[in-house]
């Protein structure tokens, strides 16, 4: 499953406090230190970003293999089926009931970033190659998890957000619900959105999810203590286009 390597860079397993702890620097940097310079209000400094998930869930880390420098992380909460998604981080933010009739395994991916001084896409590639290895060993039929937005001001975001609303909204049968007492409903009477726009504004990691036949809730959250919008996203693993997982699947080997 892991470890992985192709080219410069190479996807592993956290092992131990001292992986935990870079991972949780790294998104310090992502979600806290960026976002204060960025969209939203500033944020007090912290040393690492870290909550209670953390030591239920497993981490992903992406490194450069020449220098070891972490560039990428992301965790995994594993479920055997819907009837423990109450236990999900995004369930303490969205009402989840429906997609407890799920009946295969599931995984909640979560606190996934990027090192903001890094901008190679083959890092989002590799992260998702690692997920698939992981998704295919372990039979996941569903990801899901919140898809951020930097700050909490929507307008930078409306053409996403039309988008989102036109053509991304979850199936009823998995509608996820408001629960948050702090929410954009998006969907309610936006404007036909701006293509171009919209996809330069989506977050890399949601229009990752959307190609790939991901949906998304009607409403974003607005997360005050990340500084950030974040909407709730499904991804059934059999929804993904054939062509777009034998490719996943061919790099994953």
């Amino acid at each position: 499953m892991l470890p992985f390597r192709k080219g410069i860079y190479q996807a592993r397993l956290a092992m131990g406090q001292a992986d935990l702890r870079q991972a949780q620097a790294l998104r310090q940097r992502a979600f806290r230190a960026a976002a204060s310079s960025g969209t939203g209000a500033p944020h007090p400094v912290r040393p690492v970003d870290a909550d209670r998930f953390d030591g239920l869930c497993r981490h992903v880390l992406i490194e450069a293999v020449a220098s070891g420098d972490l560039v990428c992380c992301y965790r995994l909460l594993p479920f055997r089926a819907g009837s423990d998604i109450g236990k999900s981080y995004a369930a303490q933010f969205y009402e989840l009931s429906a997609l407890g009739g799920f009946a295969g395994p599931m995984i909640e991916v979560g606190r996934f970033c990027i090192d903001p001084a890094c901008n190679d896409p083959d890092i989002l590639r590799i992260a998702w190659v690692a997920l698939t290895r992981i998704v295919d060993h372990e039979g996941c039929e569903m990801l899901f998890g919140c898809s951020s937005f930097r700050g909490t001001d929507t307008a930078p975001y409306a053409d996403a957000f039309a988008l989102l609303a036109a053509r991304h909204i979850a199936p009823r049968r998995w509608f996820p619900r408001v629960k948050s007492p702090a929410v954009f409903r998006f969907a309610e009477g936006l404007k036909a959105p701006d293509l171009t726009a919209a996809m330069r504004a989506m977050p890399p990691l949601l229009r990752t999810y959307l190609a790939m036949g991901g949906w998304v809730s009607d409403h974003a959250v607005i997360d005050r203590d990340l500084n950030t919008l974040h909407v709730f996203t499904g991804l059934e693993i059999r929804a993904i286009p054939p062509a777009r997982a034998r490719l996943l699947r061919a790099v994953a080997g």
